[in-house]
């Protein structure tokens, strides 16, 4: 593993990681009902075409585009009736018509559908027109929508509700897709206490950890398995042994905690000992402190312990990384010019990503931050939409100046 001893712009953090994450190679079969959120393996081929067969795209009756008149009333004999999933099986003869249904068969020797609303009068088997051109045919031809053994899903792919419904429509009912990743999650500090443990017996200088599950719910739409690891103590021997019996069982650990240049903090350390140690530091405010490396068979992302560090680096960090692990990929985040509306002090050296809320009016973005922004203040994100960026080369902005916003939304999905 190459190692890199000087703090990395996220860009380089995320190259290193890619690269040093393999692809995954085994894949398995799944039902199409359960596939919602998984990672096609190998490439999916229509079984049919969509339609499979001449369909009505109206209600109507289907007639020879010969039969049609343009300039006066005229009339055709009806002589049947084709239902969808019950089609009339005769052929459409000259001055004849079926009647048609949307969706169904539109019988052979008719080329065009006459709207519904074309129709001037009924009587008996025989229908009135009314005139009408017919420069719209309302028909939907075989491999209309999808071609026969055309390719509908690639590797890398993840399934969406739109790809099931298609899937479905043609002819697919199982699918191969990567496996689930598997991914433990601690949270590190002896300052920390179990949500749910009663206020009484929480101690002066404890805290409940907020942590754990954040992250699990900030992964809980990728293609994982998250598994709740509990906490660390600050031991370094307790550490050693829980991390080496987690490498066992988990594809990738996590943990928050642990990571900085203080007494308590043995992450590092122990990855050092028992594995590589790819790089633990960022040019990132909030979010500095971040190991990457491997113990064992397993690969370890070592987040910051602050709250906010936290959600920072698994956003911009963890949820990419784990997509590359599981054969797919996050999109770019989306990022937009807004104007800033309170100021921003900012020294320059590291990326900064403040919590902020824009709006959109009059075809303009604006952007303000949500208050103070320390990393312990999980009410920073509590009205906020989007993340603030901050480059690294900019010092202090100034009400009405440009920055950079991504949307929250985007970075969730």
């Amino acid at each position: 593993m190459a190692q890199h001893s000087q703090a990395l712009d996220l860009e380089e953090a995320l190259t290193a990681i890619r690269q040093q994450l393999p692809a995954p190679r085994v894949h398995e079969a799944c039902a199409l009902e359960e596939a919602l959120g998984r990672v096609i393996a190998t490439p999916i081929h229509a079984a049919l075409a969509l339609p499979p067969f001449v369909a009505s795209a109206m209600d109507g009756y289907a007639v020879r585009q010969q039969d049609i008149v343009t300039t006066a009333t005229y009339s055709l004999r009806q002589v049947g009736t084709s239902f969808a999933g019950h089609p009339y099986i005769g052929e459409v003869g000259p001055g004849q018509c079926v009647r048609v249904f949307t969706g169904a068969a539109v019988p052979t020797g008719a080329n065009l559908v006459v709207v519904q609303e074309n129709i001037a009068k009924q009587t008996g088997d025989q229908i009135t027109f009314v005139p009408h051109t017919s420069t719209e045919h309302h028909i939907r031809n075989i491999g209309n929508d999808v071609a026969e053994g055309q390719c509908m899903a690639k590797p890398g792919e993840r399934v969406t509700p739109f790809m099931l419904g298609q899937l479905a429509a043609a002819g697919i009912d199982r699918v191969e897709v990567f496996p689930r990743v598997r991914v433990g999650i601690f949270s590190s500090g002896d300052e920390l206490r179990d949500p749910g443990t009663p206020l009484k017996d929480l101690a002066y200088g404890q805290i409940y950890d907020a942590n754990r599950m954040t992250l699990a719910k900030l992964l809980d739409d990728l293609p994982v398995q998250c598994v709740d690891l509990g906490r660390l103590p600050d031991n370094p021997n307790n550490i050693d042994s829980a991390l080496q019996r987690a490498s066992d069982n988990c594809d990738v650990l996590i943990t928050s905690g642990g990571v900085s240049v203080g007494d308590a903090d043995y992450i590092v350390e122990c990855i050092k000992r028992h594995g590589e140690l790819g790089f633990w530091r960022l040019n990132l405010k909030p979010g500095k402190p971040l190991a990457f490396g491997r113990i064992h068979s397993s690969w370890i992302l070592g987040l910051p312990g602050n709250p906010i560090s936290a959600i920072i680096t698994a956003l911009l960090v963890a949820r990419p990384a784990l997509a590359h692990l599981a054969g797919t990929a996050l999109p770019d985040p989306l990022r937009i010019n807004a104007t800033l509306t309170n100021p921003i002090a900012h020294s320059r050296g590291r990326t900064e990503y403040q919590r902020g809320k824009f709006e959109f009016a009059n075809a303009v973005y604006t952007v303000a931050h949500t208050g103070e922004q320390g990393s312990n203040r999980l009410s920073s994100f509590r009205n906020a939409n989007c993340l603030i960026e901050i480059d690294s080369k900019r010092g202090d902005v100034r009400v009405g100046e440009q920055v950079m916003i991504l949307p929250l939304t985007n970075l969730l999905h």
